[in-house]
């Protein structure tokens, strides 16, 4: 789904990261650790789940959330150790197409900006492996600043800190709840599913020749 309607004028381009810009699947790591897949679906359903893993995206720290879960499920002392010193590990690669979008926005000059649900300690490891964000003038990542999407107040602050008005800035995610809390501020947005139609809603825009 793109955004509802063509604006008159986008002055910014906001991102998500994870399953826009790169790939992100937990399973990816942890199906190299559990070979019997029962197994594997057990863990991943009530152990190193999504839910618990944004609790950390929104700022509790790891080694208290690590020594709770290992006290809550006693025996995956090492599996659980691997979520907090392999998480590289479970970011596969990068979303097909997407690099190249963003390189052709920098190239036509429109100002780049990111909002991501990212744990402080993993981005700082993740950041340094990507020069493709040196493209981006200011990353609000949701670890640094204790706020998560869809909270309207991430959105306020990152509006602030870009320096755009909402309505000015298409922001691009793959949540179509943090999607839809950007569009109730007033942000232009798209409800990101594939590069080939984040392309297709670009050119319309104009932003993308």
């Amino acid at each position: 789904m793109s955004g509802d309607s063509v604006p008159a004028e986008i002055r910014a381009v906001v991102f998500d990261v994870g399953r826009v810009l790169v790939q992100w699947d937990m399973r990816h790591l942890f199906a190299r650790l559990i070979d019997d897949p029962a197994r594997l679906d057990w863990f991943m359903a009530h152990v190193v789940t999504e839910e618990w893993h944004f609790e950390h995206d929104a700022g509790r720290d790891l080694v208290e959330m690590v020594a709770a879960r290992k006290a809550q499920f006693p025996g995956h002392d090492d599996l659980i150790d691997a979520y907090a010193t392999r998480f590289l590990d479970t970011i596969p690669g990068n979303v097909p197409g997407s690099h190249e979008i963003v390189r052709e926005l920098a190239a036509r000059c429109v100002p780049l900006f990111a909002i991501t649900n990212f744990a402080s300690s993993f981005w700082s490891e993740f950041r340094a492996s990507q020069p493709l964000f040196d493209l981006f003038g200011d990353i609000v990542v949701s670890g640094d600043v204790k706020l998560v999407k869809p909270d309207p107040e991430i959105f306020e602050l990152a509006s602030r800190r870009f320096g755009h008005r909402p309505g000015s800035m298409l922001f691009v995610d793959d949540n179509a709840a943090n999607v839809a809390a950007a569009r109730t501020l007033g942000w232009q947005v798209h409800h990101f599913t594939d590069a080939a139609r984040l392309r297709a809603d670009l050119l319309k825009r104009g932003l993308l020749g």
